[in-house]
């Protein structure tokens, strides 16, 4: 929301709505919040300013306090939290990040030789793939879900995915067992495997790196600047969503998000030509390339 406010006057509400996955439904109904929230407590903002600059390491809770106690305004936390944000009180906090876990202090120390894929020239089918984590937007874009998919550098073939409610490890895994059992049945020695995806927790997490790396032997490939150092990914996410955006709009449950994905899936890499592939589909490439499932 508070990108939507940066951005909204230079790009128009609607299309930086739609650049972040936002509903028009989402956005009003904040706007309408935060204005009945602010009239009702009108009265509170000058006692508020005056805590925040009197005190400004204090948390709502304890702002929350001095109102009762200093001013005699009895009001609940999460309402002084609120207000704060939608007056944006100058509240400081001396808040210190978290140390960066041991598998990313090993990541900065190695710098750019974490990027497995930068410097590969000759990739051949099935033995780079991208993954990252994605947003679907359903049931008239009231719901969400997630969706990891990995996909192949050199075919465009979805070698696995899995979708879920939340984003998260087991999401993860689930769409690394699809994947990991298709490259098997392609005939696919593991150890032999890049997979290249962004320093999000998940795969900076111990359980997924012990799956993948540790218990597979798959190599792990870090992008060094986000999206800049997928964009593989990024152009099969924009192309996918965009595809299947109308199908997902009537979907009012995951099962039905589910099967909506598993049929896009099984379109994009048995039917849908791709330029980049001499206008063949990916099993189709795979195929002249002499991969096919045992």
């Amino acid at each position: 929301m508070i990108l939507v406010e940066k951005w909204a006057a230079e790009y128009g509400v609607n299309r930086t709505l739609a650049a972040l996955g936002l509903s028009k439904g989402s956005w009003h109904y904040r706007q309408c919040e935060r204005t009945l929230l602010t009239e009702k407590y009108a009265q509170l903002r000058q006692p508020l300013l005056d805590i925040a600059r009197d005190h400004p390491f204090y948390g709502y809770r304890k702002v929350a306090r001095e109102l009762r106690e200093t001013y005699k305004q009895t009001v609940n936390a999460k309402v002084v939290r609120k207000l704060q944000k939608a007056w944006e009180l100058p509240l400081i906090r001396a808040v210190h990040p978290p140390k960066p876990s041991a598998i990313r202090r090993v990541i900065q120390q190695i710098g750019d030789r974490a990027n497995l894929v930068a410097t590969l020239e000759d990739i051949r089918p099935l033995h780079v793939l991208y993954t990252d984590f994605t947003e679907l937007l359903f049931d008239r874009q009231r719901q969400k879900a997630h969706l990891m998919p990995l996909v192949d550098h050199a075919s465009k073939y979805v070698v696995g995915w899995s979708v879920a409610t939340a984003k998260n490890t087991a999401l993860a895994l689930a769409a690394w067992s699809l994947a990991r059992r298709n490259l098997e049945h392609f005939g696919i020695d593991l150890t032999t495997v890049i997979v290249h995806h962004d320093q999000d927790t998940v795969y900076t997490a111990h359980e997924w790196l012990r799956h993948v790396r540790l218990l597979d032997k798959v190599r792990i490939s870090y992008a060094l600047d986000g999206a800049r150092d997928n964009t593989e990914m990024e152009s099969f996410n924009g192309h996918f969503k965009a595809e299947n955006a109308s199908r997902l709009w009537d979907q009012r449950d995951l099962a039905g998000v589910i099967r909506v994905v598993q049929s896009g899936v099984l379109y994009y890499n048995d039917i849908r030509r791709h330029a980049s592939l001499g206008n063949v589909s990916p099993a189709e490439f795979l195929k002249k390339h002499g991969f096919q499932p045992r």
